[in-house]
């Protein structure tokens, strides 16, 4: 006997019980976006791999251990392209910008959703493929565009009943603030080496500021006493940071300086944000972003501002989840039931009659035959709020009859006109 064939680890099936809340988060979320301003932007799952590089960073851990890269020729080495499923979206988003001309002349505020893929070890809360809703804005400088994303994200809690999610803030400041503070820091680093763990000694020569969010213990109060990089800010994001924090101060929003935040991504500087929560273990952080004022060039474009964040879907779903703020899966109002080929015939005619004349309604014809015993079985079974019953008798007088599954009410037998009198006031 074969082997049942599994899906592969860390790429989860999303069953039928599950897809009602992610509808209903997408719903959430996607009607936010709209409501600040923001277009839908669908991109490719596959891309070359030099977008990756380029953009991340060649010394990140994502392109040098996480991506799923290919060759799209693997019979002719000499022609051919590497390629990589995409690890997150935003390199995607500027390389489409680029292509098809739409950051010059014009802001662009663009949001996108889908699976986005890391070949790592799977954990709760960190999967092989994975889902992330992400907006970004092109064309726009100055810290009140920051104040505003960042006020939509708080939003989105707003709207989906979340209240315990911390903001953190930082500033990485200009690219050359940034070089002057990677020498001060490496400098610090490796007066301590012999503390480093491995994966921060390799870091220590090709992204010393990653070890500055190393969650090793031993290392904890070495990186606490490390300079900071607000220090070094040049007076531009000095002054862009604190108006920044006047903003969002004056909307009422709460959030915490965290000099340690930088981030996993090379194109990031000035502005670096995360929300975090304590109730998802060590995967804590459920959204995060900020600037990357260079990257449309980095990638070969021309100097355009970015700001941007992504959203880890499977992480919020988990922690709505875990406070019972999501809906369960509607039910059908109706199941409606027949005996004999005729009253199927009739059956079948009237639920579309049904579907027309009441788009909203959730109506489920039995298939498949049996006694009206098994099918009103299957009727409670649906969940569903009224069964409809066709027989000779009801075909005969054009009649149908209705029965409340989860009402004590008599049965009724009502003409067509009637039932969907009936039926309007069931689905208002």
């Amino acid at each position: 006997m074969s082997k049942t064939i599994q899906a592969i680890r860390g790429m989860n099936d999303i069953l039928p019980t599950q897809t009602a809340q992610w509808q209903y988060f997408e719903g959430v979320i996607k009607q936010v976006l709209q409501n600040y301003g923001f277009h839908e932007i669908r991109l490719p799952l596959v891309e070359k791999t030099e977008l990756f590089a380029r953009s991340i960073g060649e010394v990140t851990d994502i392109v040098e251990k996480e991506m799923y890269t290919f060759s799209d020729r693997p019979d002719k080495h000499d022609n051919a392209e590497s390629l990589s499923l995409r690890p997150e979206g935003t390199a995607s988003c500027v390389r489409a910008g680029i292509q098809n001309n739409l950051f010059y002349g014009q802001v662009q505020r663009l949001w996108y959703s889908g699976p986005m893929f890391r070949r790592e070890r799977p954990q709760k809360g960190r999967y092989r493929q994975f889902h992330q809703i992400g907006a970004e804005v092109f064309g726009l400088e100055g810290a009140d565009i920051d104040a505003e994303v960042i006020l939509m994200t708080a939003r989105f809690w707003k709207v989906l009943g979340l209240k315990n999610l911390e903001l953190q803030l930082n500033s990485l400041g200009s690219n050359a603030a940034r070089a002057n503070y990677r020498e001060v820091l490496v400098k610090y680093l490796t007066e301590h080496q012999d503390i480093l763990d491995e994966d921060s000694q390799r870091r220590l020569t090709s992204n010393p500021l990653r070890i500055l969010d190393s969650k090793n213990p031993d290392m904890q109060d070495m990186i606490a006493q490390a300079p900071k990089l607000l220090d070094y800010l040049d007076d531009e994001s000095k002054a862009h940071f604190e108006q920044l924090q006047s903003l969002l101060t004056a909307n009422g929003i709460e959030f915490v300086v965290n000099p340690r935040l930088v981030r996993g991504l090379d194109y990031y500087n000035r502005t670096v944000f995360e929300w975090v929560t304590t109730e998802l273990g060590a995967q804590g952080t459920v959204c995060a972003g900020g600037r990357y004022d260079g990257l449309v060039e980095q990638i070969g474009g021309k100097p355009v501002t970015g700001l941007g964040f992504a959203m880890g879907v499977e992480r919020l779903l988990s922690l709505l989840e875990q406070y019972d703020l999501l809906p369960q899966a509607d039910a059908p109002h109706i199941y409606l039931m027949t005996m004999g080929d005729k009253a199927l015939q009739q059956g079948m005619q009237l639920a579309e009659s049904l579907r027309d004349a009441l788009p909203d309604l959730r109506l489920l014809l039995h298939c498949g035959g049996g006694s009206f015993k098994s099918q009103f079985k299957k009727a409670d079974k649906s969940g569903a709020q009224l069964a409809l019953v066709l027989g000779d008798e009801e075909v005969e007088n054009k009649q149908v009859a209705v029965k409340f599954l989860r009402e004590d009410k008599p049965q009724q037998t009502l003409n067509h006109q009637e039932l969907e009198a009936l039926l309007k006031t069931i689905i208002a």
